[in-house]
Order: C-alpha cells, then structure tokens, then sequence
C-alpha cells in the first residue's frame, strides 16, 4: 500500500468525510521520496471546532506516519458550508524550505 492510499484509509476511518483528497506533493520537493503530502478533508464533525482541534484530530490519526514517514503535511479542512464558500478549493502549498528528517 503507498503512503498515499494509507494516510486515505486512516482518515477515512477515522473521519466521516463529505471530501477526502489526498495530494502527494513529493515531486514538488527536492528528496522526491513519498514525504511531502496535502490533505483536504470536509466533514460536519468540524463543525463548532477550532482549526487547531480540527488539525489535532488529523494529526492524532496519522501520528505514526508523520513520526516515521512524512516530512510535511498541509493540512486543510473545512465544514460542507466552509468548503463552499472556499468553492470547493483548497490553498496551494508552499514552496518546500529543504531539510528533511530522513537526510
């Protein structure tokens, strides 16, 4: 299973998602490898939550992968009405600084 479809299946079972993408951005960055990842996520659960518990509640699901695997994840979410307002689009990621944990 690529890293991709694993941080796919945790949040989804882990969240019940209205919208779920998963971007790998790894060719974006310099070490290539599958490190760099964006992750949208709408679900009414974010409803009434802050954005530092909505991002703790993602980070919490994919604590082993970001202690072990990934370098830098963008982290989006949004409610159904949020995202609509954002018309259905998410941020684009920043340029990557360089370092990784892994060199």
């Amino acid at each position: 299973m690529s890293m991709k479809q694993q941080i796919e299946q945790k949040l989804a079972a882990g969240i019940q998602c209205k919208h779920l993408n998963v971007v790998n951005e790894s060719h974006m960055h310099s070490r290539g490898t599958d490190s760099h990842f964006k992750v949208i996520v709408v679900s009414e659960e974010f409803a009434g939550k802050r954005l530092l518990a909505r991002h703790r509640q993602i980070n919490e699901l994919l604590k082993d992968e970001l202690a072990n695997h990934i370098h830098a994840l963008a982290i989006h979410t949004f409610t159904p009405d949020e995202f609509a307002q954002h018309q259905g689009q998410a941020p684009e990621s920043p340029a990557c600084m360089g370092g990784s944990k892994f060199d």
